[in-house]
Formats: C-alpha cells, sequence, structure tokens
C-alpha cells in the first residue's frame, strides 16, 4: 500500500496513542491560551470515546508560571525557572483536568525526569501504572519534572522525553502538536512554502543541516522534534506531526485529510527492552574491546566475553549501564555489566574458565550478556 493508505489504516487501528503538546502551542505569548487547551481536550476527548487510549505528555508548566509571576519576579536564570514550573505546574494540570472534565474523561498527573525512566524498576512501574490507568479509562498526563530535572530543563525537552516514554505507553502512534504546519525541507522555511506531507526515511534526513533554533516559550524546535521521531521509528511506532493552534487539526487528521507530516516508521522493531538500553540509559563507566570482540558483537550478535576486553574505565557496579566501546575508542552500543568495575578490570583479557580462580567466584561467564545489550545494527 502507499503511504497514504498506510497512515489512513494506522491513524483508523490505533488504539494507544501518546501526544505530545509543546508550550509554544499551549501559550498565546504570555500565559496558557485556553481557547487552544479546551480544543484540544475536546478533540482527545473525541478520540477517547471511539476507544482510544491516550496518554498526553504536556509542557507548558514554565510558561504557566512565568505569567502567574508576571511583574513579581525576574524569570529567566535556572532556579527562577525551576520555581515558576513549581508555581505553573498546578496551574497547567488544573487546566487540562477541567478542559478534559468537560467531557467527562478522568485525568492523572504523573511528573517524570530521564532518571525515573533509566532505572529499569521504576520504568517497570510507570509502565504498570499507565496499564492501570489504561484500564480504568483515564488520560495520564504527562510532564517533565522541571523544578528537579536540571539537565532536561536546561538541554531537553518533553519531545526526548515523549519517545523515551514510548515503550512504557506501548504506544502504536505518536502525534506531535507544534506551533508549525508540519516539517518543511528547510529551516527558515522561504515564504509560502508548503510542509512536507511525508518522510518516507527519517533516518536519512541531515537534522543538523535542515532544523531551526528553538522556540521561545518551550525548548524543543524540530530539531528535538524530529530526533524523537527517528528514536520511536525503531519501534515501529510512526510520527505524525501536526499544527496544534490550527482548527480540529487532530480530528481531522484521524479522519484521513492531509494535514501535518507523516514520518514512516521501520519495519521491523526493535525489542523494548534493547530500545530501554540504548535510549534511557546513562553508562556509568566503559568496556573497551579489541577488533575480535567488536567483529563479534557486531556481525553475529555475541555475548562480551573477559578474554575481548582490553581496557575498564568508570566506576560502576553490577547491572550498570556500561558504554561497549571499540578498539579505536568507536562506541559500539551499551550493556549491563556483569561485574563492578574493580572485578572486571582484574578478569579483562582473561578466559572465562579463570574467573572463579581470579575472583573466588564465577556467577557469569560473560562480561555482558548479549540479552542485556544494544549494539549499534540493533537500534
Amino acid at each position: 500500500m502507499d503511504w497514504r493508505e498506510d497512515r489512513n489504516h494506522r491513524l483508523t487501528k490505533a488504539k494507544r496513542v501518546l501526544i505530545k503538546v509543546g508550550s509554544a502551542v499551549l501559550t498565546g505569548g504570555e500565559g496558557l491560551d485556553a481557547g487552544v487547551v479546551s480544543s484540544l481536550a475536546a478533540q482527545m476527548a473525541a478520540l477517547h470515546a471511539r476507544g482510544v487510549d491516550i496518554v498526553l505528555v504536556s509542557s507548558g508548566a514554565v510558561a504557566a508560571g512565568r505569567r502567574a509571576l508576571t511583574g513579581k519576579a525576574k524569570i529567566d536564570a535556572l532556579p527562577s525557572k525551576q520555581a515558576a514550573a513549581a508555581v505553573g505546574q498546578s496551574r497547567l494540570m488544573r487546566a487540562w483536568d477541567e478542559a478534559f472534565g468537560a467531557h467527562g474523561v478522568v485525568t492523572a498527573q504523573l511528573l517524570l525526569t530521564r532518571d525515573d525512566l533509566e532505572s529499569r524498576e521504576r520504568y517497570l512501574n510507570i509502565r504498570n501504572t499507565l496499564r492501570t490507568l489504561r484500564e480504568w479509562r483515564a488520560i495520564p498526563i504527562v510532564n517533565e519534572n522541571d523544578t528537579v530535572a536540571v539537565h532536561e530543563l536546561v538541554y531537553g525537552d518533553n519531545d526526548c522525553l515523549a519517545s523515551l516514554l514510548s515503550p512504557a505507553v506501548e504506544a502504536e502512534l505518536a502525534v506531535n502538536l507544534t506551533s508549525a504546519a508540519g516539517v518543511f525541507a528547510a529551516y527558515p522555511a522561504p515564504g509560502g512554502a508548503a510542509c512536507l506531507a511525508h518522510v518516507p526515511d527519517i533516518d536519512s534526513l541531515d537534522l543538523n543541516a535542515m532544523c531551526g533554533a528553538k522556540t521561545s516559550a518551550g525548548s524543543g524546535g524540530m530539531y528535538s522534534k524530529l530526533a524523537a521521531a527517528k528514536r520511536v521509528a525503531k519501534l515501529s511506532v510512526p510520527t505524525l506531526i501536526l499544527p496544534g493552534r490550527e482548527k480540529d487539526s487532530l480530528v481531522r487528521a484521524f479522519a484521513g485529510q492531509d494535514v501535518g507530516t507523516w514520518i514512516a516508521a521501520h519495519e521491523q522493531a526493535v525489542s523494548r527492552r534493547k530500545f530501554w538500553l540504548a535510549f534511557a540509559t546513562a553508562p556509568r563507566g566503559a568496556l573497551t574491546v579489541d577488533a575480535g570482540a567488536a567483529r563479534a558483537l557486531a556481525d553475529h550478535g555475541k555475548s562480551l566475553l573477559p578474554a575481548g576486553v582490553t581496557n575498564v574505565t568508570g566506576q560502576f557496579e553490577a547491572g550498570d549501564p556500561v558504554s561497549i566501546d571499540g578498539p579505536g575508542g568507536e562506541r559500539l552500543g551499551v550493556g549491563l555489566a556483569n561485574y563492578r568495575s574493580a572485578d572486571m578490570a582484574r578478569i579483562m583479557g582473561r578466559k572465562s574458565a579463570a574467573i572463579e580462580k581470579i575472583l573466588g567466584m564465577a556467577p557469569y561467564p560473560e562480561a555482558v550478556h548479549r540479552d542485556n545489550m544494544s549494539i549499534g545494527a540493533d537500534v
């Protein structure tokens, strides 16, 4: 089938949809735009009534707090932005709760950081909570916990958080509501230019060359939206980038109208665990491997044995994520270490049969098991 048929089929059949809306959509320059919030809630409630399970990732806490504090505080440095988020989050949630409540839809609030998704235990708890809320037919409204999420507030955005949350949501489709009409071939887009209707292969795009700057209201811009789409495409989840402030854009898109930009997904999905390893974890250290081990990992999907490790850097415990680097220092992937760094340094370069003699125990013959590893070709 052609891409329009594929898009319409997926829009018709999707039962779990992750929707992200940014600050630039929700704010009318200063503070929340009640009309936009009401319109988007009505459109999502209509999808919800059709049996679509929605998880909403919503920015806007800092912008809402900034409006409430107008004339009372200068909001530019990081601490003041975090304080503004603390003021604005309750206002943001109240706006959504009232807007959805007008349609009889119950909402739930989840405040997350990347640390929450990096911890496998917390990640699974989040997934279980989302499943329960889905059973209750409530709409979870997720935001970064901006008040404590230093790195996210400075460098990241809810686009990144939404993409990392996608496997926990078990999403079949991602929708990103933006202040633009869709994705353009270049930024800034020339006057009168039409947005791209379809991106068949997002991996082929040079995001640095084509994308513009961050928006004034938010911290994202089109680069972060396309980077998020690129990540979830690996889960075989397509992304629809829509103009969030355009009238009924969401319901029009789900009715099969040409609106926004459809970003195709990979036909073969990586496992959710491999995705989590590749994108949600932050390595605590690194294992450098020799050329033979690098080939075994990349070409044959083998486990990493201690014999193939040539160097250990950083301090980590057993079960911590570590970077797996090639002999030239190039990043091959990431995995969960079977041994702490001190023990790994003692057994590196040695055969697995020697582990027990060196350490007094040998719970694992591998330094990193292949099931706990994500190598470049996987993602």
